[in-house]
């Protein structure tokens, strides 16, 4: 029951995260608003962080990830630069979180070096990949001085907001932990019901 539940867990998460992407994102988008990936990557960290503090385990962050991947893919034009960076975070959060925040029942300033470092890194391993190995022309075109304001402005601003939301949002994790552990059918059908409540929403609004 256990595993099933966590896994309805991740699904829940990555589809919070995807509706994130494909409603906020095409609303920041509509109206040009500078930095829109810095807030839907904030909206990430802490979401990647609530689900932590509710599984902890490693690989969980990068599931949330491919969700979230497969949320935008079905429901809004597959722009695929996108996709690699919503894994990219996912990734880099679950290596940092699986180093730092394993087994933690309480916040500490792991968690917000975690949130710092997984900015930088999931930002770093996406430049990289689009520019060096997929050679996306738009990326090529901006050469080394796009990948650096990418890693370190982009990154620093998308760091920032996580050194606060990050803890935060494990704060949320574990503090509402036993209280789903006390109703656990509740828990495991309302999970269930916000995972296809969240696709169907996505469908309108994709």
């Amino acid at each position: 029951m256990r595993k099933f539940k966590n896994w309805a867990w991740l699904l829940f998460f990555g589809s919070l995260w995807g509706i994130m992407e494909v409603a906020g994102g095409g609303v920041l988008s509509r109206y040009n608003m500078p930095h829109s990936a810095v807030i839907l990557a904030a909206w990430a960290f802490m979401v990647m962080a609530v689900a932590r503090g509710i599984v902890n385990k490693p690989g969980s962050s990068t599931v949330i990830g491919i969700v979230a991947v497969i949320f935008k893919l079905a429901n809004a034009a597959p722009f695929f630069c996108h996709l690699l960076g919503i894994f990219a975070l996912g990734l880099a959060f679950d290596v940092f979180s699986s180093l730092l925040m394993k087994n933690e029942r309480k916040i500490s300033f792991r968690s917000s070096l975690t949130g710092a470092l997984s900015a930088y890194s999931g930002y770093a391993l996406f430049a990289i990949v689009i520019t060096y190995i997929v050679q996306y022309k738009y990326w090529i075109a901006g050469g080394l001085p796009k990948v650096l304001n990418h890693i370190f402005v982009g990154g620093s601003l998308a760091a920032l907001a996580a050194v606060v939301l990050v803890p935060f949002g494990y704060w949320v994790g574990i503090s509402n932990e036993n209280l789903f552990e006390r109703r656990p059918v509740w828990t495991y059908a309302g999970t269930l019901m916000g995972v296809v409540l969240l696709w169907t929403l996505g469908r309108f609004v994709g």
